[in-house]
């Protein structure tokens, strides 16, 4: 089944790039888990994204996100596991997870 990995942190930490550290722990977790990652992308911060409502059969583009918070999304990783505690597993060596949080979600086939 597969299941995605949503990264949330606080961006600003992150304004002046990631430490070495922090990277490297990504690129161990991508060596660790390359067969089940299926695929992930880090998102520009929160200032570049538009929110999109239709409302009437009008489009309104807003900026940003549409909540203030703490942790924004950051960034995800859509992986394959045999269930929901692998997946949990999984989403707790993610470096995030340290500073941050990762909420898991199943897949919803149709």
């Amino acid at each position: 089944m597969q299941y995605l990995l949503l990264i949330y942190e606080n961006e600003q930490r992150y304004s002046k790039g990631y430490p070495a550290d922090e990277m490297a722990g990504y690129q161990a977790f991508g060596q660790e888990f390359a067969g089940a990652i299926k695929g992930g992308n880090a998102l520009q911060p929160t200032g570049t994204a538009t929110t999109v409502r239709v409302s009437k059969g009008k489009t309104v583009t807003t900026d940003g996100p549409f909540a203030e918070t703490k942790e924004q999304l950051g960034g995800y990783y859509l992986v394959e596991a045999k269930d929901q505690k692998e997946a949990e597993a999984m989403a707790a060596k993610i470096p995030a997870a340290r500073s941050g949080s990762v909420e898991v979600r199943p897949i919803m086939t149709f």
